[in-house]
């Protein structure tokens, strides 16, 4: 059954998903990043173009010829076909449940301080507790 981590009060969910993504992918897991929107998803794909001077962070779109061979995929639809090589680790900045938790091995769900996001992240909680899903919440900025 899918692991379910929530991330909350998280003030850069870009920034953060550039980590959690180089940290992944160090350890050697591929990962989905699905995005609210297309708008959220280019701003993504900058991030991982600059994020780091020292790192590079290999990605594509998840509907790219070269998918199945990239570790880290970018979406903006949950519905998108992805290669089965990518079921290690979802990680979601939409404010959506994703079609196809099941299929992950883990899910991070990356959620900010801002209320309208916190209270969708707050929805997604329950209805994934309803599921019997293993949550853990980590609280960003809190030891």
């Amino acid at each position: 059954m899918t692991r379910i981590d929530f991330h909350t009060n998280v003030p850069d969910k870009v920034a953060y998903a550039c980590r959690l993504a180089r940290k992944a992918w160090a350890a050697n897991n591929r990962v989905v990043v699905l995005t609210d929107d297309a708008a959220q998803l280019a701003e993504l794909d900058a991030a991982m173009w600059t994020f780091s001077a020292t790192d590079f962070l290999p990605h594509v779109p998840a509907d790219d010829a070269l998918a199945a061979q990239t570790p880290i995929l970018l979406t903006a639809s949950d519905a998108a076909e992805l290669p089965h090589t990518h079921t290690e680790l979802l990680v979601n900045l939409s404010r959506r449940t994703p079609a196809n938790v099941s299929q992950f091995a883990r899910l991070i769900e990356v959620i900010s301080s801002e209320e309208e996001d916190a209270a969708a992240g707050r929805k997604r909680y329950v209805a994934y507790k309803q599921q019997d899903y293993p949550l853990t919440h980590f609280v960003t900025g809190k030891s």
